[in-house]
Formats: structure tokens, C-alpha cells, sequence
């Protein structure tokens, strides 16, 4: 190797060793496989074996963007770690409840959103097709985009140059590490309620669009745009429209309002050919038959639609059909990134500190109101941990095959009483492995096999490139000895531990849902996301986009719990986390296990 790749850090010299004793690794190695640039620098390979570090506007200089510049030492001396601000974040309740009544809110809110955000690219950088900076990566967004390039090709190990040359046999990864025993109960107490939202929420721009190949998305979607809703095609949407008032097709069920059958709406969905036709729903998402909880969600969307078309109409009497529906869908939108940062990612925060959702705090910095989804936040969020072994309803119980595509049981309960028992019901622990009904362990095993394919890099490289820790051990990783003597024995190295094992595997947060990473990886995503859509920017954060005050208070006033209850006869107990105590949790206690089922 040239004298240039003699300069990377010390950690490229003892990999450099390991994989010259492999057999089968070639008598060059590309540079880039070291990862030698810190620091968010971008390696630039020349020749076969030289390669540059571009350390532009990343606060570090160097061979290998490792010195630091003044004003680096001094932020990285001042600022604090993760795990230092969220201990504080989530303990002190009577300092933050004083802090939530003053404008230092607004300020701490402003930072973390700016923080968080700016951890995005914006424009983004690279795909699966280009590891590199190319209009393509940038212009075509049939691609999912991501934050880090892939593992060049030519690397002597799929994650670089460290560990085995061969990974472990995914399935055989999930059936060890992954696969639920016995049951583990969120320590937040989230619910099936939160469980199902986040489902029905994420299928608006987590679409793989498995025909063309990984890494491609289905439809131009890349954020919140309700298209789960109203459907990802303009022919999707016409067919699932009413075409008066604004307002979207539906059917009246014992009283209540519901989506139409595919025989009034026929669209493309996902049923097995055992439903009954007349108990196929006609819904935005494809696949949202398969479970009361998807179906239930798109009944209380749909709901208010139609609930806020009427509101529209009475205040704007010459409006056509067109700009109802139009300014409704806006409006809706605006309600939506309400409900995630005020009610959902709160809850999944655990903070004491009142998350805000407001726009105008971002209007006096440089904010890009554009959106790109990664294939690494589309990876991060297969949280089906989530999913219990079985689900209560008004204290019945139902396994999964009683369960799913059962769109009676949605109709014969109706949605005030599955808003109460997902409310009570609480969901499993995401992090810390172990904990995935063995119905579901296929979709992990899909997920690590697609990471595969795409050439994910490892999961400390993630780690970095957000400002966090790298591992040194698998003991340090997951905090005991245990899971790290058999990861250890797989992936022969910790930086070869991959992206999703690393997410699901790590050691949690004391009483939280996940541990450090999926926290700091996740959540700028996601408020990149919501405070990247267009409705956020200057140019549409103003009443009349909603159609006057009535529909800009509907956007700022919006809650989980105003959803469900404005859209139902009897206002159920609704919220994103169980009841201190509730008799269905009692009930789910004694269920069966998902060896039982």
C-alpha cells in the first residue's frame, strides 16, 4: 500500500492486516474501504491505491479530516452528549414544567429542530446507484435516497475491510437474536393505538417499489402527503372521490361512516381472494386491509375529510368541488405533523420539555422545504416489536390469523371501541432484541437481506456520521456478555455489526422504548421530514392557504384525541400510551404467549 494509506487512522493499519491474511482479498485495495475520512469527509479515490479526504465546511482538516479547527474544539468542549441531555431532558418534571410556560420553550424547541435538521443533506447527496455526488442521485426521485454511499463493490469484506468475508445468514440472525420468547412490555407504556398509527402513518413514503429493484420508491412521494389517504396516483385518487362538496367516497355501516367497497371504488388492494368482496375496503394504501388497526385509522381520516369539507363548505359557499378538496387535503396534512410532534414523537421522547409545532420558529434561519426519503429511515422504522402476541378487544381476545384482513372486526365494533382497547393495550419494547412475534420475523429477515443488497454501511459508520460514539466492543454495545460473545463470534469485529441488528440490538435507554441510536439516527428523519414540507415554509404558513382562520385553527389546534372524538358518537379514552391501570392490560397479562399461539 502507497505511503498515503499509511496516514489514515490507526485503525486502517490493523484492518489492513486482517484482511491481507484472507485468502481470497485483492493485492490492492481501494482506499475508500478503510473509511479513512472523519469527520463527514468524503473519500476521493485516485489511482488504485491513493486517496484524497475533501474536509470542506466540516470543521476538521488533515490527511483525514481528524484535526479539528478552533471553533470545533470549542463547540465539541461545550457541547453535551446524548446521553447527557436526554437524562436531563427526562427527569427534573417540575424545571421543565416552569421552563414550558416561558419562551425559553420556543428557543429550546428552535434548537432542536435546527440541530436535528441539519444533520439531513439537503439537497441530497447520494442512492443506490450513485455512491458519489451526481445529478442523477439528485433529479431522480424514483430512488430512495441516503445519507451514506454504499460499501464500494471492490471491498476485500461486505462491510469494508473489517470482519468476516462472509456475513451471517440473516434468517439464522433474526431466529437468534430477534425472535420473541416471551413477551417484553414497553417501559413508556406505548400502545397498540400509537402502533397502528405509526403504521398507517409511515405507508404514505415507505413504499419500496420492489419491480424495479431496491432502493427504488413507489409514486414521487417523499413526506407527509397523505397519499395513504388519497392515494399515490392521480387515478387512485380520482376513483376514491366523491366528485361533490370535496368530499371523498364512502358507506354508511349501522349508522357510521366508513370507506367504500372496492365494488363502489375499484381500486387495486391487497386482500386474499377468502374475503367477501363486499368486505373488501377501498382505501389510499394497498395494503391497509390487513389489519382493523390500518382500516381503522383510514376510517377516522376519512371521517374528517369529510368532517372538514363540510366545515370549508359553510365558509365558502361559491368554492368549487376541486379547491374543497384541495384545501382539505391541506388541511389534513397541517393536522397530521400537529399530531406527530405534539403527541407522537413526545411520547416517544419521554421528554418533560413540550415539543412545539410551529413553523414560524424556523422562518429566521436557512431551512430547505424540500424532502427526500432514505432507504436508512425506511430501514430504521420496522419497528414491529410493536405488535403484541395477540390483540384484545373489549376483552375478547384474537390471535393473528383471527386478525388479520378481518374487516368485521372493525364494522362490528366500530371505531370507538377500537380506539379504547388499542388505547389500553400496551405494545412490545423495540429495543434490546428479542422481542418479535415469530410471525413477523420474515419481514426482519427481509430488511437485512435488502441492506445487503444495497450495501449499507456499518452500523458504527452510522454512529459517526451522526455525531455519536462508535462502539469499541460488542460488551460495550449491548451492556452485557452474553449476546456480545455470540455477535462477536458472527461478525468477527464490531464495526462490521450491521445497520438494522445494530438498531434492534443495542442496549436501551433506562424505562425507554429504544436505545441512543435509534433516537439520534431516527429523529432527524423525521423532523427534516415534517418541517421540511412545503406547508411549514413562509409561502403557505398563513390562513389563507387553509381557507381562512377556521382551517388554519383546525391545522393549530389539532390533537390525537380531537381526531378520533370529532369523528365519533361517544368520545373513547384515546391516547399514544396505556392507562396506569386498565383491565385489558390485566387480561393481557395472562394471554398467551407466542409459543402458545
Amino acid at each position: 500500500m502507497s505511503d498515503v494509506i499509511t496516514s489514515c487512522p490507526s485503525q486502517c493499519e490493523e484492518s489492513r492486516e486482517k484482511v491481507a491474511g484472507h485468502p481470497h482479498h485483492p493485492s490492492t485495495v481501494n482506499p475508500c474501504c478503510y473509511f479513512p475520512c472523519l469527520h463527514k469527509g468524503v473519500c476521493v479515490r485516485f489511482d488504485l491505491d491513493k486517496y484524497e479526504c475533501d474536509c470542506t465546511r466540516t470543521g476538521y482538516y488533515g490527511r483525514n479530516c481528524s484535526i479539528p479547527e478552533f471553533w470545533t474544539r470549542v463547540r465539541e468542549f461545550l457541547r453535551p452528549s446524548p446521553t447527557f441531555y436526554h437524562y436531563i431532558l427526562t427527569r427534573f418534571k417540575w424545571f421543565w414544567d416552569i421552563i414550558n410556560e416561558t419562551f425559553i420553550r420556543d428557543t429550546i424547541v428552535k434548537l432542536v429542530l435546527t440541530v436535528r435538521s441539519n444533520l439531513i443533506p439537503s439537497p441530497p447527496t447520494y442512492n443506490s446507484a450513485y455512491g458519489y455526488i451526481s445529478w442523477e442521485a439528485y433529479a431522480n426521485v424514483s430512488y430512495f435516497t441516503r445519507v451514506l454511499p454504499p460499501v464500494p463493490d471492490d471491498c476485500p469484506t461486505p462491510m469494508g475491510t473489517k470482519g468476516k468475508l462472509q456475513l451471517p445468514d440473516a434468517a439464522s440472525l433474526v431466529e437468534t437474536f430477534l425472535k420473541r420468547q416471551q413477551f417484553i412490555p414497553d417501559p413508556q407504556g406505548t400502545n397498540l393505538m400509537f402502533s397502528f398509527f405509526a403504521q398507517h402513518f409511515t405507508h404514505q413514503f415507505f413504499k419500496t417499489y420492489g419491480r424495479m429493484g431496491r432502493g427504488f420508491i413507489k409514486g414521487f412521494g417523499h413526506g407527509v402527503d397523505l397519499s395513504h389517504v388519497y392515494g399515490d396516483t392521480l387515478e387512485r385518487q380520482y376513483t376514491l372521490r366523491l366528485f361533490k362538496d370535496g368530499k371523498m367516497k364512502y358507506q354508511i355501516i349501522n349508522g357510521d361512516m366508513y370507506p367504500p367497497t372496492v365494488a363502489d371504488a375499484p381500486i387495486h388492494m391487497i386482500y386474499p381472494t377468502s374475503v367477501p368482496k363486499e368486505k373488501m375496503f377501498a382505501m389510499g394504501q394497498e395494503v391497509f386491509g390487513l389489519l382493523p388497526g390500518l382500516m381503522m385509522y383510514a376510517t377516522i381520516w376519512l371521517r374528517e375529510h369529510n368532517r372538514v369539507c363540510d366545515v370549508l363548505v359553510k365558509e365558502h359557499p361559491t368554492w368549487d368541488d376541486e379547491q374543497l378538496f384541495q384545501t382539505t387535503r391541506l388541511i389534513l396534512i397541517g393536522e397530521t405533523i400537529k399530531i406527530i410532534i405534539e403527541d407522537y414523537v413526545q411520547h416517544l421522547s419521554g421528554y418533560f420539555l413540550k415539543l412545539k409545532f410551529d413553523p414560524e420558529l424556523l422562518f429566521g434561519v436557512q431551512f430547505q422545504y424540500r424532502n427526500r426519503i432514505a432507504v436508512e429511515f425506511n430501514q430504521l422504522y420496522h419497528w414491529h416489536p410493536l405488535m403484541p402476541d395477540s390483540f384484545i378487544i373489549l376483552g375478547q381476545e384474537y390471535d393473528y390469523s383471527n386478525f388479520l384482513y378481518n374487516s368485521s372486526i372493525l364494522t362490528d365494533y366500530g371505531v370507538e371501541a377500537l380506539v379504547e382497547s388499542f388505547t389500553k393495550q400496551i405494545s412490545g419494547k423495540i429495543g434490546g432484541g428479542r422481542n418479535l412475534h415469530p410471525r413477523l420475523l420474515h419481514i426482519a429477515t427481509g430488511v437485512i437481506e435488502e441492506s445487503r443488497k444495497l450495501r449499507l454501511q456499518s452500523f458504527n459508520e452510522y454512529r459517526k456520521r451522526f455525531s455519536l460514539k462508535a462502539y469499541t466492543s460488542f460488551q460495550d454495545f449491548t451492556g452485557e456478555t452474553e449476546v456480545a460473545s455470540q455477535l462477536e463470534s458472527l461478525y468477527g469485529d464490531i464495526d462490521a455489526l450491521e445497520f438494522y441488528p445494530g438498531l434492534l440490538l443495542e442496549k436501551t435507554h433506562p424505562n425507554s422504548i429504544f436505545g441512543e441510536s435509534m433516537i439520534e439516527i431516527g429523529a432527524p428523519f423525521s423532523l427534516k421530514g415534517l418541517m421540511g414540507n412545503p406547508i411549514c415554509s413562509p409561502e403557505y404558513w398563513k390562513p389563507s392557504t387553509f381557507g381562512g382562520e377556521t382551517g388554519f385553527n383546525i391545522v393549530k389546534t389539532a390533537s390525537i384525541k380531537k381526531l378520533v372524538c370529532l369523528n365519533v358518537k361517544k368520545c373513547p379514552n384515546v391516547a399514544f400510551h396505556v392507562p396506569e391501570s386498565t383491565e385489558e392490560n390485566d387480561i393481557f397479562s395472562d394471554a398467551k404467549t407466542s409459543d402458545e399461539l
